[in-house]
């Protein structure tokens, strides 16, 4: 507004010196650079000078301190409800305030607070609101007009698309914990072929993220028409949306909290990302290039020889949703039989497939994913530089008949092993006695805990205190639940115990007396 303001004092005079014909060009360039409609610049522009007010005629404010008084209370007995719905509240919470004595008002106030509009209300409540929320405004969405402006493509809304609308989506490699800066792989998949791009970006930045798109085109087989974002502020952001409308990409984006609207990539998130990648925190430039390097080798792996499924169609019959699928042949299969696809890109990719070797693109795999396991869980500044695998494709392919022996292949699932104190078992106070305490409860089933502890006060006072009965309780239990498997199972000590005794042994151990008594059938 400042600036609009200063073109207006600088053109104004100008355009009101100037002849008709020379005004509407004046009026073109100004309606060009502010954006107002062409009949408010005119009256914007033929506006007489405001000459300073004298303040003889001020403007009495209708609502002044005593209705705002008023208001802060409705406010606070409606539990602080907006303006919206407490102007409508007004006519009934009035009235009960008043018959109850909470509120006396006379009848000019009573009116005001009737008429007053809910704009009147926010701006009356302003700071009462800022001083009840601590101090602190309420924060607006960040990017919240650049995501209004990206129109919403769910997951019906596809309805078979040309080979170049992809799927985008971050998957973060953070480890257990979020905190502080982690590597990440930005996922793009096609929808019409499947061909799946992935590219590590070290830090989620809008500059980072626009150099990924610049690398995954180049790399598809075909030209890119569109991309179709999350609401993740890195790609919901003025300068990534500018720049892919610039390049004549459709820019949308999906719901809000709904993954099934970009089901195409969260599914190669976890049988590509995940699968080769795992769980494991990686941090830093080095790893940054080590994931670089092992999706140089996965791209073609999984875009030249990897079949996956493509829906057909989809038929519901009540609550049971029958799906069938295109038999599973590779993303390139897709792109070659696609006929928008023009022949110079499937050349190219026919090319690609003539050259490319599956042994030794899957042995590059395993080279990159043992790098990587190295750096599973470590600091970059800390991680131990290595020399490259040096792969041998004759003793790969040899041990591919054998490898399944070998358990888990992936460096990058294998966890590093912490070594853990070990805590050394301290012998019990409990241990010389133990013998003496059994043989007491031998002799007397019925002792209790704290008959016990006095006996074991008398022998050692310097060692056992009255503090010591929960201890005591602990033993004298467990001896009496193994002296009650003896008598489900053998029932020896019944024998040797009277009746009177065993049951009410048994009784305190929580078995009933005819179980004590061996009544009950084994």
């Amino acid at each position: 507004m400042a600036t609009r303001s200063e073109l207006v004092e600088a053109i104004v005079d100008r355009y009101r010196r100037a002849r008709r014909d020379d005004k509407g060009r004046v009026l073109d360039e100004f309606v060009a650079v502010t954006g107002y409609h062409r009949k408010h610049a005119i009256r914007v522009l033929n506006r007489r000078e405001m000459k300073p007010s004298s303040g003889k005629g001020r403007h009495l404010l209708r609502y002044e301190n005593d209705v705002r008084e008023a208001l802060i209370v409705l406010w606070e007995a409606s539990e602080r409800l907006c303006s919206k719905r407490l102007k409508p509240l007004i006519p009934v919470l009035l009235p009960a305030l008043e018959r109850h004595g909470q509120l006396a008002l006379n009848d000019v106030l009573r009116s005001k607070l009737m008429t007053v509009s809910p704009a009147t209300i926010d701006r009356l409540l302003t700071e009462v609101r800022l001083v009840a929320r601590g101090g602190q405004r309420r924060r607006t969405g960040m990017s919240s007009a650049v995501r209004r402006s990206v129109p919403v493509r769910t997951f019906g809304d596809w309805d078979d698309p040309l080979p170049g609308f992809v799927e985008v989506d971050f998957v973060a490699h953070s480890g257990t914990s979020s905190s502080g800066s982690f590597v990440q792989t930005m996922v793009l998949t096609d929808i019409a072929t499947g061909w799946t791009e992935c590219i590590p970006v070290r830090t989620r930045d809008s500059g980072n993220v626009i150099m990924a798109i610049k690398l995954a085109r180049s790399r598809f087989p075909f030209p890119l028409r569109g991309v179709d974002f999350d609401n993740d502020s890195a790609f919901m952001n003025a300068l990534v949306v500018s720049w892919c409308r610039s390049e004549d990409l459709e820019v949308t984006r999906s719901r809000a909290y709904r993954k099934n609207d970009q089901a195409h990539v969260e599914q190669k998130n976890g049988a590509i990302v995940r699968r080769l990648v795992g769980y494991g925190r990686f941090v830093g430039a080095d790893a940054t290039a080590a994931l670089e390097r092992l999706y140089e080798v996965v791209r073609l792996n999984v875009n030249l020889f990897q079949p996956s499924f493509k829906l057909q169609e989809k038929t519901r019959i009540g609550a049971r949703v029958i799906k069938r699928y295109h038999p599973p042949v590779p993303p390139a299969a897709r792109v070659l039989a696609h006929p928008a696809v023009t022949e110079a890109d499937k050349e190219r990719l026919r090319t690609l497939l003539a050259t490319a070797d599956p042994v030794l693109l899957f042995a590059g795999v395993r080279a990159a994913q043992e790098e990587l396991g190295k750096r599973v869980d470590r600091r970059g500044l800390n991680a131990r530089v290595d020399e490259p695998l040096v792969i041998d494709l004759r003793s790969f392919a040899a041990n591919l008949k054998t490898a399944w022996k070998n358990g888990e292949t992936r460096a990058t699932h294998r966890r590093p092993y912490r070594r853990t104190k070990p805590w050394p078992k301290r012998p019990s106070m409990y241990e010389p006695y133990e013998t003496l305490i059994k043989d007491w409860l031998k002799e007397d089933p019925t002792l209790s805990a704290a008959a016990v502890l006095q006996r074991l006060t008398e022998i050692a006072p310097a060692r056992f205190k009255e503090k010591n009965i929960r201890m005591v309780q602990r033993l004298v239990k467990t001896w009496r639940m193994e002296m009650a498997g003896l008598i489900i199972l053998d029932g020896d000590w019944i024998k040797r115990v009277p009746v009177s005794t065993a049951a009410a042994a048994a009784a305190d151990t929580g078995i009933s007396a005819f179980a004590a008594l061996g009544n009950i059938p084994r």
